[in-house]
Order: C-alpha cells, then structure tokens, then sequence
C-alpha cells in the first residue's frame, strides 16, 4: 500500500502571504480606493478572507465560521489567517478527498480555485 503524497499548499500560502503584505503596507487612501465590483480595497480582501475562511471550515468538515470586519488596516492581517487556515486544512487531507461543499469538489480543485482567487484579487487591486 502506497502512502498518499499531501497536497502542496505552498503557492497559496505564497500568494496569500504576498498579498497580505500588500494590504499590509497600503496607505489609507488606497485601502479605501474603489475597485471594479468592490467599495474598496480592503472590502475585495475581506470578501477574500472570507471565501477563504469558508472554504477552511468546510474543508476542516466544521460548521462555517463568523468573519468579521476588523476594518481596512486589518484586512491583510485577517487574509493571511484565512489563507493559512485553509492551507493547514488542505495539506492535512490526502489529494483525492472531498471537501464538504454543494459540488464535493477534490481537495486539489479546491486549492487550486483558492489560488486563483487570491491572484484574481491581487490583479484587481493592484
């Protein structure tokens, strides 16, 4: 019997910790700036931490999470979290598993889709 190899989070927790230092450094104005879809930028990253923090609970098989708003100079702070919450969540399950959402998409679909969305809001507020 062969060992199952664990899913390698680490391009998201690059990405996330990337864009975390990102929110991180920004200056008011511009966590506060507009961006398509969002009121702001620090409202693209908490929906970001959000849809993050989500996907941790259903892949940790527990009930989904309040995320508050912690307001715009926390946002980075707050992704980073999620980010590697969900990335703890991702490596501790064997590539083929489930997670328990509405598709019971594989473990790896649902890293990859984390990585995209991470660098889908990182190119819309940059």
């Amino acid at each position: 019997m062969h060992d199952v190899e664990p899913l390698d989070v680490d391009p998201l927790v690059e990405a996330v910790d990337k864009l975390a230092d990102r929110f991180r450094s920004l200056p008011q104005s511009k966590l506060q700036g507009a961006v398509p879809g969002h009121a702001s930028r620090a409202a693209a990253a908490l929906e970001l931490a959000r849809r993050l923090a989500g996907l941790a609970a259903a892949a940790e098989g527990g009930p989904r999470r309040d995320f508050p708003d912690a307001g715009a100079f926390a946002v980075g702070d707050q992704l980073a979290v999620a980010g590697h919450d969900l990335a703890t969540a991702l490596a501790a399950l064997p590539e083929g598993a489930r997670v328990a959402l509405p598709d019971g998409p594989a473990a790896a679909e649902v890293l990859a889709a984390a990585v995209d969305a991470v660098r889908e809001t990182a190119a819309l507020c940059g």
